[in-house]
């Protein structure tokens, strides 16, 4: 590794401590990037590098005991393993990645891929309508949620955290569908009564 590393250039070698770090807080580095000034995906570059170094950081996380996996049909990567920090989610903040892979499935089957952005009122209602929410949510809670979500790139915001309002739209990506163990959201759909094909993919 260390060899590999020496031909690198100091840019790439920046790069490549930079993505390291990335995939370790995040878990997840997608294609592409919801670009909420303009609306549309960008793409995102550290996805490239990903591809280009991709076996190097994959025997570079195998040495930690985590494995980056890449899904070649919905494009990224996600660093896998105790202690990527991808299950650190409570009961609330399943529940409403729950209400957000309903809102997503739904969104695809019926509007199709450009229309995955939903907001707090929208989420508010479908947790209502299935039975899922029973109680209202303090704002601790939400912004808790919402900070994972985005932290392992589930959602993009156009604001802080801070600043979301219940028309504030939130970008949801298709990375949705694979955190949270199917086991905790099998259970939740179990209890609530919900499809289970919205776990399908979890």
């Amino acid at each position: 590794m260390n060899e590999y590393i020496k031909e690198l250039s100091a840019r790439e070698e920046e790069e490549l401590r930079k993505t390291i770090r990335e995939l370790l807080r995040q878990s997840c580095i997608l294609e592409t990037k919801y670009d909420a000034a303009k609306g549309t995906l960008k793409d995102n570059p550290r996805y490239g590098f990903c591809m280009r170094h991709r076996e190097f950081l994959t025997d570079y996380f195998q040495v930690m005991g985590l494995e980056l996996v890449y899904d070649p049909q919905d494009h990224f990567f996600r660093l896998t393993g105790q202690g990527a920090g991808s299950e650190r989610f409570g009961e609330t903040s399943t529940l409403l990645v729950l209400l957000m892979k309903l809102i997503y499935r739904d969104k695809i089957l019926g509007k199709g891929l450009k229309a995955t952005v939903t907001n707090l009122e929208e989420i508010r209602r479908y947790g209502s309508e299935t039975g899922i929410l029973t109680r209202k949510l303090t704002e601790r809670e939400v912004a808790e949620a919402l900070s994972l979500m985005k932290t392992h790139q589930m959602i993009e915001l156009p604001c802080a955290i801070a600043d979301v309002e219940d028309g504030t739209p939130i970008y949801l990506y298709h990375t949705i569908n694979v955190f949270c163990s199917g086991a905790a959201i099998g259970q939740l759909c179990r209890k609530y009564g919900v499809k289970e094909e919205a776990d399908e993919n979890a």
